[in-house]
């Protein structure tokens, strides 16, 4: 009998611990889909929050997002131009996560957003075609842009390095929050008055396609 009623006090112990843990979580995820509340849970779960995604389950998970949008035919379709015209030099992908809220990864400690952006770069014989999609893991919010600029108007391409702040949420609850610097790595094209720029955090290949930018860049520039 004592040790059932040992067994009830624990149940309940544990219940009011669970359901405490879990409010937050519970309340983020009200009106959100499946993969919002899987993602609601990675950033805020603490240890009784089940089912939580890895942080390269999360990467996957954002992949599996990217693949879905079929973006370079996106971004044809946005331009309206056909893509036999857009071969001065190949097509440049660049992709990786946002600086906008910013977190630390919980197993690996890497850099990492719910907003995710990526941009295709299209090159004609006298312009340059930019689209960026931009979205939330966490919510339904997108942002969306297509530009062109004339070779003759581009300063520079430049890739480069800046330090960011993150958060990182620690505790048994994951209730605790703390911030840190990380690096930041970016590409940006850079025309009088403004500036455009993409995350470059998931383009391991950035630099050598940056050069190549910066080749036809000042073939063109000598040219006119």
């Amino acid at each position: 009998m004592g040790f059932l009623v040992f067994l009830i006090i624990l149940a309940i112990i544990f219940g009011i611990v669970y359901l405490k843990q879990n409010a937050d979580v519970n309340n983020r995820c009200k009106g959100k889909n499946d993969q919002q509340k899987q993602v609601i849970k990675y950033l805020y779960g603490g240890f009784m929050t089940f089912g939580k995604m890895s942080d390269n389950e999360y990467d996957r998970l954002v992949a599996k997002v990217r693949d879905g949008l079929n973006l370079k035919q996106r971004a044809l379709e946005k331009i309206g131009i056909d893509e036999d015209e857009l071969k001065e030099i190949e097509p440049v992908f660049f992709e990786g996560y946002a600086r906008d809220n910013a977190f630390i990864g919980k197993q690996d400690g890497k850099l990492r957003s719910t907003w995710y952006e990526t941009a295709w770069l299209f090159f004609s014989d006298t312009q340059v075609y930019m689209s960026k999609y931009c979205w939330d893991m966490e919510s339904d919010s997108k942002r969306e842009s297509t530009e062109e600029y004339f070779y003759k108007d581009i300063t520079n391409f430049n890739t480069a390095a800046e330090t960011v702040e993150a958060f990182k949420r620690t505790g048994c609850s994951g209730d605790k929050v703390e911030k840190e610097n990380r690096e930041f790595s970016s590409f940006s094209l850079v025309v009088p008055g403004d500036k455009f720029y993409c995350s470059t955090s998931n383009a391991p290949n950035a630099e050598a396609s940056v050069s190549a930018m910066k080749q036809k860049l000042r073939e063109k520039k000598t040219q006119s």
